[in-house]
């Protein structure tokens, strides 16, 4: 797939998952010259999207513009990742979003630290811990989950 569609096709699966904009459209022509670039791919049926889904992939297209090499490369492996999921396995993972965007801001955070000090472990260190999780019952697997969401004390 070339980059330019590769691109327009995360954005609109970007869009697809995580949007919510107002129901009011963008026509193709409002679309900066860098975004109908972008988009190109999609031009023929831009008019056949629903409103919410034209901002949702117009600001999509937007980040995507503003991303940096790094990001990008990112974002593509993430549409990757999803691309070879399951139907149940997306539904699974758009459920475990919401749920993580109905969090207080500061458990989100806390989340996302322990997350980010788990990333900078060994390998090895990952893995030991991967496997010691997949080992404890459901039961044990959701206490430990909602003790990390809620923090040590409480």
């Amino acid at each position: 797939m070339k980059p330019n569609r590769l691109a327009a096709t995360c954005i609109v699966l970007f869009a697809l998952v995580t949007g919510t904009a107002h129901a009011q459209g963008v026509e193709w022509n409002e679309l900066n010259e860098a975004q109908r670039r972008l988009l190109a791919p999609h031009q023929q049926n831009w008019a056949e999207l629903e409103p919410l889904r034209q901002q949702q992939i117009a600001r999509g297209a937007e980040r995507w513009l503003e991303m940096n090499r790094r990001d990008r490369a990112t974002a593509q492996n993430r549409f990757e990742l999803w691309r070879g999921m399951s139907d149940e396995q997306r539904a699974a993972a758009r459920q475990r979003y919401q749920e993580f965007r109905r969090l207080p801001p500061a458990e989100r955070a806390r989340l996302i630290d322990t997350y980010r000090r788990y990333r900078m472990l060994p390998p090895d260190r990952r893995l030991e811990l991967r496997q010691r999780f997949r080992q404890l019952s459901p039961e044990q697997r959701q206490i430990l989950r909602e003790r990390r969401v809620r923090g040590p004390n409480r």
